[in-house]
C-alpha cells in the first residue's frame, strides 16, 4: 500500500493557492482541468516531498475546484491536514500578518492549528524538539475551533 494524496474541495483557487503555497510554503506540482467534468484539480507537495511527488505523484494534497458553485460545510468533520515546519513561531507570525486566525496558537512551541479559506483545519508541528515558550504565543488564547 502507498499513500497518494488527500483531497479537499475548495471554493476559490487563488485564495487557496495563496494560503497553501504563499503562506504555508507548499508547491504546485501539477494541474488538471476537465471541461467535460467541469472541475480543476491542483496538486501540491511540501518542499521536502517535491521530488517524490514528481516521481511517484505522492504524497500530495489535491485541491478540487468544481466550476459550478457549491457551498461546502463541515470542514471540521474532515479532521485535519498536518505539516512539520522549520519554525512554528515564524510561520504563525507570517500567517497572522496576512490575516489568518491562529485558532490554536503554539503555546508550547510545538503545535498550532489554523484553517484554510474553506475551513479545513491545518495542524502545524515544530520540526524536532519544541521551541522554548515565547510571547505573544505562550499566553495567546485559543480562538474558535480547530
Amino acid at each position: 500500500m502507498q499513500y497518494l494524496h488527500t483531497m479537499v474541495r475548495i471554493s476559490d483557487i487563488d485564495a487557496s493557492l495563496h494560503f497553501y503555497c504563499d503562506l504555508l510554503g507548499l508547491k504546485e506540482v501539477r494541474r488538471k482541468e476537465s471541461e467535460k467534468g467541469r472541475f480543476t484539480l491542483v496538486f501540491l507537495a511540501a518542499p521536502e516531498d517535491e521530488a517524490r511527488s514528481t516521481e511517484l505523484q505522492a504524497p500530495e494534497l489535491e485541491l478540487t475546484y468544481n466550476w459550478d458553485p457549491e457551498e461546502y460545510s463541515g470542514g471540521r468533520n474532515f479532521g485535519h491536514l498536518a505539516y512539520r515546519v522549520e519554525d512554528i513561531y515564524a510561520l504563525c507570525q507570517t500567517l497572522q500578518d496576512d490575516g489568518v486566525t491562529i485558532n490554536r496558537p503554539p503555546h508550547d512551541g510545538h503545535m498550532a492549528f489554523v484553517k484554510s479559506p474553506d475551513g479545513i483545519s491545518v495542524e502545524l508541528l515544530q520540526k524536532g524538539d519544541a521551541l522554548p515558550p515565547k510571547e505573544p504565543w505562550a499566553s495567546m488564547k485559543n480562538t474558535g475551533s480547530w
